[in-house]
């Protein structure tokens, strides 16, 4: 443990907020709460970049902060950047008014431009001379919005269809599929391998490279719509049994199981200037995922990752974006275990030749520097830490700025490293750091909170790492009672690896009391829940339940992010086992505790964390008096192609890892009260899952409680949230204290 966690453990394990007179309410600290915003939101300033000047977008105004950081400018050339002057000039051009300037952008730093985007609809316009350059309206129903700044193009999607406008208002029609099997311009390969979007323009906005998906061999999940009629038409003359049904329908959901048919997968190039669309020559996709795509700098070649689907085997492919062959495979990556590429390369904007490729093959996720044919020139970064996100360059120091956990693993800071490997710590060096560039690199705006501040905003400096502080947001819990939060380490099953622990004590805690506790799991890869953020990353329902007398737990486990390839892969082929050896260490450090009653444990978890829920009533049935377990994970054959396979390999090659983790095959071991909880038509965990479950429970004779969000997916939100983390509350209140 560093010298600098162990001063902050000390410090924030032995100072307690003091109890003040004002309690919480579930509205106050669950996201849909009526109260929430207002209660656990920290307040916030908005700012974005105009080049290197850092600009203030107020309500009402926007103000240019002076580069000293130091005041706010009356510079001339924002006087006229008032919502009552923007609104006349928009009321002038036939545009809808703004009410704020909160998404207000500044991406042409050499003009006077603002762009306003208000739903589907563009304009940008020059403040100074008072005018509308350009506008651009897309039909209310378009979706995957992809804007070129470059040549003001906008390519987006209706129905599975891609279209583009060009900036001369010209729509092209790129797709004209009515089969819903076949998907243009979205997201493919269910949004794993870093994947979030399905359209990528090249640098200059002339051509658009886009996924298309073909769904047809795929499995149908067959997901219903409980409501497939206007609700407000059931009772009167317009609800004819001859032409309306009432009866529930079935919407059809493509689903992919491990082992099964997954989707093909093609890459298009979409020419506005001659309508022209070509598709890479990747032959036969049905063994492979396409990954990380980007471009090059002039425009000409496509990059990207194509992954077996073993997942153990990735190959860094070019191609000519105007004939779509393959030109070269620039270099092959491997692991024995998975290969998960994330990250598209990227070149640096002083050298095209170069480009930077982030890998974990040391065992933790590092940037590499290379030329264009495929050379290692550089390992830049090294160490036993995470490399979080690349935020961009500082061109003119020609310095890579990152953020990474180096500091500290509990914290994420804001790094630089130039060519040579030197790095460089910007900011404060404290808690848990977002941040954005300017259009040079020369400076950040960083957001970041840490255990004890809400929220900061500074203005940091890439060359030399110095800070001003532009925004310091209050404590909104300033005048609640608000529970001791501790975090520390134990070590894992292996005996050898450290954990970190969140502890949260019951408000007005008495340590001669005897208090029920209950373990709040996830433990699976791509998440963790403790890190030096506000509160140590402590959840709303966990203070509402500490307020309510409990001893509140979590631990992460090996399996879990940002501690580097061998903690993560300690679960491979069976996930849930190592993980469940790590919980119940956390369960032994918990019952050492003489203020917590051995008899009365729970556990609770969503998603993976439900599954970890299920599996630790199951298999360690004499542990956890109570537990529930939302959206669980049930049997892994019933889960995704690419996240199943990549953990677990398939039911034909991993046999035993599905027998071994499949809850199915516990469900005569449960003895406590365990409620499931899930979405009537949950995508990512179908439905299959726990209604799978249950049956299992009956033929064993076991009783498990079940509770259902009909319409939902696979989270609640809004008023949903709310309800739900009631009914969690009543369980335990109910059964466990």
């Amino acid at each position: 443990m560093t010298k600098l966690l162990s001063i902050l453990f000390t410090l924030f394990a032995i100072s307690p907020i003091m109890a003040q007179n004002k309690q919480f309410t579930l509205d106050d600290l669950i996201p849909g709460g009526k109260t929430y915003y207002s209660t656990s939101v920290p307040e916030n300033s908005f700012y974005t970049w105009w080049g290197d000047a850092c600009i203030e977008l107020n309500i009402d105004e926007c103000h240019l902060i002076e580069k000293d950081y130091g005041t706010k400018s009356e510079n001339i050339v924002f006087k006229s950047l008032s919502l009552d002057n923007i609104n006349k000039i928009l009321e002038a051009g036939g545009r809808k008014t703004i009410s704020n300037f909160y998404d207000a952008t500044f991406p042409f730093h050499t003009n006077s431009f603002i762009v306003l985007s208000h739903n589907n609809e563009k304009t940008i316009i020059d403040w100074l001379a008072q005018n509308i350059v350009w506008t651009c309206d897309i039909v209310p129903e378009a979706s995957n919005l992809d804007w070129s700044k470059s040549s003001l193009s906008t390519a987006y999607t209706i129905g599975h269809n891609l279209f583009v406008m060009t900036a001369d208002g010209v729509v092209h029609q790129v797709s004209n599929d009515g089969n819903m099997c076949l998907v243009y311009g979205e997201s493919v390969h269910r949004d794993e391998f870093g994947i979030s979007k399905g359209t990528f323009w090249n640098p200059d906005g002339s051509l658009l490279a886009f996924y298309k998906m073909d769904q047809s061999m795929v499995s149908q999940y067959p997901q219903v719509d409980i409501n497939p009629i206007d609700e407000s038409q059931v009772y009167t003359k317009e609800d004819s049994s001859e032409n309306t049904s009432r009866c529930a329908a079935i919407e059809p959901d493509p689903y992919p199981m491990a082992g099964e048919a997954s989707h093909k997968v093609s890459i298009g190039i979409f020419n506005p200037a001659n309508e022209k669309t070509i598709y890479l020559n990747t032959g036969d996709p049905t063994d492979r995922y396409f990954t990380n795509i980007t471009w090059s700098p002039d425009g000409t070649k496509v990059y990207l990752i194509e992954l077996n689907r073993d997942q153990n085997e990735g190959k860094l492919d070019e191609y000519d974006a105007f004939t779509g062959d393959k030109i070269r495979t620039i270099f092959t990556e491997s692991n024995e275990k998975y290969f998960e590429p994330l990250n598209p390369i990227q070149f640096l904007p002083w050298d095209s030749s170069k480009f930077i490729y982030q890998t974990r093959k040391d065992g933790f996720n590092h940037i590499y520097l290379y030329s264009i044919s495929g050379k290692l020139i550089k390992q830049l970064t090294n160490g036993e830490f995470e490399v979080a996100e690349i935020l961009g360059f500082n061109k003119e120091q020609q310095r890579i700025v990152f953020t990474s956990n180096e500091k500290n693993l509990l914290q994420r800071n804001l790094f630089s490293v130039d060519m040579r490997g030197n790095r460089l710590l910007l900011g404060n060096g404290t808690g848990w750091h977002n941040a954005v560039l300017s259009t040079t690199g020369k400076f950040a705006i960083d957001t970041f909170s840490s255990p004890i501040i809400p929220k900061h905003i500074d203005i940091v400096s890439t060359l030399h790492g110095g800070t001003t502080n532009i925004f310091a947001a209050r404590n909104p819990w300033s005048e609640y009672d608000v529970p001791e939060i501790k975090v520390g380490s134990i070590k894992a099953d292996d005996g050898i690896t450290d954990l970190y622990y969140r502890l949260i004590l019951p408000t007005n805690f008495d340590p001669s009391k005897k208090y029920p506790a209950i373990v709040y799991v996830y433990g699976g890869p791509h998440a963790h829940n403790i890190d030096a953020s506000r509160n140590w990353g402590a959840r709303g329902w966990d203070i509402w339940m500490a307020q309510k007398g409990y001893v509140m737990f979590c631990l992460d486990n090996r399996g879990s992010e940002n501690r580097g390839l061998e903690f993560e892969q300690a679960t491979f082929r069976n996930l849930g086992v190592e993980e469940m050896k790590d919980q119940i260490k956390g369960v032994d450090f918990l019952k050492s505790l003489p203020y917590v009653d051995s008899e009365r444990l729970g556990i609770h978890g969503w998603s993976f964390g439900g599954f970890m829920t299920s599996s630790l009533m199951t298999t360690y049935p004499d542990v956890f008096k109570v537990g529930v377990a939302g959206g669980p994970v049930i049997d892994w054959k019933y889960y995704e192609v690419m996240y199943g396979e990549r953990y677990m390999d398939t039911p034909q090659t991993n046999p035993e890892g599905y027998k071994n983790t499949s809850l199915l095959n516990k469900a005569e071991k449960l003895q406590g009260r365990l409620m499931i909880i899930y979405g009537g038509n949950d995508p990512v965990c179908v439905p299959q899952h726990t209604l799978s479950f249950v049956r299992a429970c009956i033929d064993a004779g076991t009783y498990p409680d079940l509770f259902t969000y009909p319409g939902d997916g696979h989270n609640m939100t809004g008023t949903d949230r709310v309800h739900l983390h009631n009914v969690i509350t009543r369980y335990f209140e109910d059964h466990l204290k």
